[in-house]
């Protein structure tokens, strides 16, 4: 997939967040900013009645609601035909932007799939960001009985924190981190009642409006992180192993010199044959052999985007590549040996 393509293709902003988090309430609020103008929203409730749909501030046709069933599972169809209906008012200039809200309890992987996959849907939105909405005070023991809020944190480009008034310092901290420990990469921003700067979470993927490619070490976010792993995974694992987040691991991988297409991909196909339902994220910036122009990929679970190669490295990027993973019950160190494998096959004369 080219990257000019890209840059004719409407942003999609996924929000997410377990039962009660404010996803409505964020919501409303960003539309009402004029940089959400021409956004198309696509809500999704149980039941036969949408509630949360009845509580939106703006309501008219260029939202739909999504009924009777989760977003994930049975209605993915729906899902599909919605923004393809949506496409005679993309070319319009009505509809600039789509935001999906997901139920509190939708596993956000299998919505990544449908967006990344239905090709029908690549040729005319691309995948901004996961903004996932956190409850600052009752995160915790959500996060600790229920696998679909770890998941949401887990896959999120951006985090959100909601009432955080009514959270006191020591809840605020501990939660904090929690989240560093789930997903290191994702900033968290603390909304007032809701209310944030819209640029905190729109651009949030490798391409901004008018296709311009975002900076890499921006998208990535791996330098924060990546020098504290270790001691991110050590306290990881001193928490109650009942916990769901006790299974999530995040860490970069990192090489200095380039690496060969062939073993990256091979190792990458391996992985998403044998492993794909633990590789809840991959995104990376490859440096390779031959190649003087950057390389970016991005995989959600099974699926993975066509490799798009970007115009050029950002002024004074280090040009190493690098490798983000979100995995669940899959750890560093069992793909960074067969990265090492597969690279040192390929690298044979």
């Amino acid at each position: 997939m080219a990257a000019t393509r890209m840059a004719e293709t409407v942003p999609v902003t996924l929000l997410t967040g377990f039962l009660g988090a404010g996803k409505t309430t964020l919501l409303n609020r960003l539309l009402q900013r004029p940089e959400l103008a021409r956004t198309a929203v696509l809500v999704n409730e149980f039941g036969e009645i949408g509630l949360d749909h009845l509580l939106m501030e703006r309501l008219d046709e260029t939202t739909v609601l999504l009924n009777a069933g989760c977003l994930c599972c049975t209605v993915r169809g729906d899902l599909s035909r919605a923004l393809i209906g949506l496409a005679p008012r993309v070319a319009a200039g009505e509809v600039e932007r789509v935001m999906i809200e997901t139920t509190g309890l939708a596993d956000p992987a299998p919505i990544l799939h449908t967006l990344m996959g239905d090709a029908a849907l690549v040729a005319r939105y691309r995948m901004d960001g996961v903004v996932t909405v956190v409850d600052a005070v009752h995160a915790m023991g959500q996060l600790d009985a229920h696998a679909e809020a770890v998941r949401q944190v887990a896959v999120a480009d951006r985090i959100v924190l909601s009432k955080t008034d009514l959270a006191d310092d020591d809840m605020l901290a501990a939660l904090h981190a929690r989240l560093a420990r789930l997903n290191p990469a994702a900033p968290v921003i603390a909304a007032s009642r809701g209310a944030i700067d819209p640029a905190a979470i729109l651009g949030a993927g490798l391409f901004a409006a008018g296709g311009k490619i975002a900076d890499v070490r921006a998208w990535l976010a791996a330098e924060a992180f990546a020098p504290h792993l270790h001691e991110h995974d050590h306290h990881h694992h001193a928490h109650d192993v009942n916990r769901h987040d006790a299974r999530i691991h995040a860490f970069c991988l990192t090489y200095d010199t380039p690496l060969h297409w062939q073993g990256v991909g091979t190792c990458l196909e391996m992985l998403i044959g044998t492993r794909g339902e633990s590789l809840l994220r991959v995104k990376g910036i490859l440096n390779l052999v031959g190649q003087s122009r950057p390389v970016a990929i991005h995989g959600v679970q099974h699926l993975f985007h066509e490799p798009v190669l970007l115009p050029a490295w950002p002024e004074g990027d280090p040009r190493t590549s690098r490798l983000v993973f979100i995995t669940r019950d899959l750890d560093r160190e069992t793909i960074a040996q067969g990265m090492a494998a597969f690279e040192a096959a390929a690298a044979e004369p």
